[in-house]
């Protein structure tokens, strides 16, 4: 994956931790935990310059404030997915078909993208997925219905999962 140079940032907090947003001119880009696994490299942040009021990353606060007091709340902004190649643009694409309350495995998702035997592949796809909790990542889980990891965290997983299953509030 390739982030995105000429992006702009906003930090926000969230009930589950601080995190980054990030914006282009063609919408959302990133989405990341401060201490997740892969987060953007730090010159990137140092880069990109703080945009609180920049329309885009205004929109995607104000969607995080709503996802964490009703989870069903749709992203219905723009996304920039153009930094992934195009496997992982198509994993991706897949990824905001699967509904809050829900989950998928890793097959499943191989099965959408008619690459049924790319399952390692699209495990790591998902894991490079830069719109943490936007694209919902944290709805696929192994085959067996376990819960496997997530760049955000196992706890973070479980919690928005929770959420979403309605057994758990974050606000």
């Amino acid at each position: 994956m390739t982030l995105p140079l000429y992006a702009r940032k906003r930090r926000i907090d969230s009930p589950l931790g601080p995190m980054w947003l990030a914006a282009t001119d063609a919408g959302l880009a990133g989405a990341w935990f401060h201490d997740q696994r892969d987060p953007p490299p730090a010159a990137a942040l140092a880069w990109w310059p703080d945009a609180p009021a920049d329309p885009v990353l205004r929109d995607a606060a104000a969607w995080f404030e709503a996802f964490y007091r009703d989870p069903r709340t749709p992203w219905d902004g723009p996304l920039d997915l153009s930094h992934g190649t195009a496997f992982q643009t198509a994993v991706w694409a897949a990824l905001c078909d699967i509904g809050s309350g829900q989950t998928t495995s890793y097959g499943d998702i191989a099965r959408r993208i008619d690459r049924p035997r790319a399952v390692r592949a699209v495990g790591a796809a998902v894991g490079a997925n830069p719109l943490s909790v936007v694209v919902p990542c944290h709805r696929v889980v192994g085959a067996s219905g376990a819960l496997t990891g997530y760049s955000g965290g196992l706890e973070r997983k479980i919690a928005l999962l929770e959420m979403e299953s309605g057994a758990h509030r974050l606000l």
